[in-house]
């Protein structure tokens, strides 16, 4: 009995053995994959930032007398980049407490039990996103709760102080920015984060209001703003719009986007042409088919924008 007892334990423990191997070797392989797609990350984070400051040179400055920081919508990035999931792993804020996804998970740790008290645990490094290295701020749009504008961390600063020269909510909106970048990625604050956290007084909150650089969401919530942002978003919509119109009149509502990207502006578009063909693209209001003299653009039925 007691032979076959132990007979029974050692086949146990063999298996065990065989399974910790297979684990281990699973995430060993999981483990030099992950490195090998940081490193692909790091170029991806490379190209991104490159295609940011390509749309920046397409952002009118001179349309707001240059008050304004050049601002890029998202979405534009994924006209050019294939790649949505790419995109969205620099510009948007990975957060474990908020999101179950397999890639927040694997940021942090992945314990598996193993039997009883015994475990593996494996660590992964975080994303370095743009946005959590506050090199790049986003904020939502009021017109669109799909469209939100991507600036850079530096050139938010800059603009907000040069348009709080010589106010009194200047100390206010200094205190803001220092907490702000590089350190935060939200979108927006609660009341307890503003006042706990950020140890701002309900007036000096009211300040921020009032300076432009929050808006109210609701009871006790704020979004971060552009300050004046409400006249690019009333130019930006109306040239969307009127891009959109240019393509739709089109013969069979289709055009190469080299020849759209001639065409005359009408007193509607006030920003360079790309920056709204970009615009469609990304948003896929129109639908892009490559042919031998260029990419077409073709209208999309049912658009409402």
């Amino acid at each position: 009995m007691r032979k076959q007892l132990n007979k029974e334990v050692a086949v146990f423990k063999s298996r065990m053995n065989r399974k910790r191997a297979l684990i281990a070797d699973t995430f060993c392989l999981t483990k030099r994959r992950r490195c090998a797609a940081d490193s692909v990350t790091g170029e991806s984070q490379a190209d991104i930032r490159s295609s940011l400051q390509y749309l920046v040179t397409l952002f009118s400055r001179k349309l707001f007398n240059d008050s304004l920081p050049p601002v890029v919508l998202k979405h534009q990035l994924y006209s050019l980049h294939n790649d949505k999931t790419s995109v969205d792993k620099q510009v948007v804020r990975s957060d474990c407490n908020k999101c179950s996804t397999w890639d927040s998970v694997q940021s942090h740790f992945i314990i598996i039990t193993l039997m009883h008290s015994e475990a593996l645990v494996f660590s992964f490094p975080r994303q370095n996103e743009l946005r959590e290295t506050g090199e790049l701020l986003m904020f939502q749009l009021g017109f669109d709760s799909e469209a939100f504008a991507l600036v850079f961390a530096e050139d938010y600063r800059a603009k907000v102080l040069q348009g709080e020269a010589g106010r009194g909510t200047l100390g206010t909106v200094e205190k803001f920015l220092t907490k702000l970048i590089p350190s935060c990625s939200d979108l927006s604050f609660n009341k307890e984060k503003m006042l706990k956290e950020f140890l701002f007084t309900d007036s000096e909150i009211t300040q921020l209001v009032k300076s432009g650089v929050l808006t109210v969401r609701d009871a006790g919530s704020w979004w971060l703003s552009i300050p004046n942002s409400g006249k690019f978003i009333k130019y930006f919509i109306k040239g969307r719009k009127a891009v959109l119109g240019m393509v739709k009149k089109s013969k069979y509502g289709e055009i190469l986007q080299t020849e759209l990207e001639g065409r005359r502006t009408t007193s509607q578009v006030k920003f360079q042409m790309k920056y709204h063909i970009h615009d469609i693209i990304g948003a896929e209001l129109v639908e892009c088919i490559q042919t031998t003299s260029g990419t077409l653009l073709r209208y999309v039925d049912g658009n409402v924008n």
